[in-house]
């Protein structure tokens, strides 16, 4: 059973900054991905970061230059840097990782959310 939890979410003014923590906790084979995806009220989820197991890295193009992310020392960890946020980064934020499945595929998981509220 793998298990996300989330913290850093809260309420910050525009311009501002927050850190986003994700830890995974549970059976973690096959490491494939792990990242952050967003959602508004009535809005599809996206993608605002992710890291891949070599490394690499990718950001959706609304928070390139603004967000970071980053693996922890413990490999299952990931944080989110914040910085010059904007009213629009108002959203609730979900952890994700996914897993290599053996018999081939991938396997989603995902945190319980944590809410960014972004004041102007």
């Amino acid at each position: 059973q793998v298990q996300l939890v989330e913290s850093g979410g809260g309420l910050v003014q525009a311009g501002g900054s927050l850190r986003l923590f994700c830890g995974a906790s549970g059976s973690i084979l096959r490491f494939r991905a792990m990242g952050w995806y967003r959602q508004e009220p009535g809005k599809q989820r996206e993608l605002v970061a992710r890291i891949s197991g070599d490394g690499s890295t990718n950001y959706a193009d609304f928070v390139k230059g603004r967000f970071t992310i980053s693996r922890g020392s413990a490999h299952n960890t990931v944080y989110l840097q914040m910085n010059s946020l904007k009213p629009e980064d108002t959203a609730v934020y979900y952890c994700n990782l996914v897993l290599s499945h053996p018999a081939g595929g991938t396997n989603d998981y995902w945190g319980q959310g944590t809410q960014v509220t972004v004041s102007s």
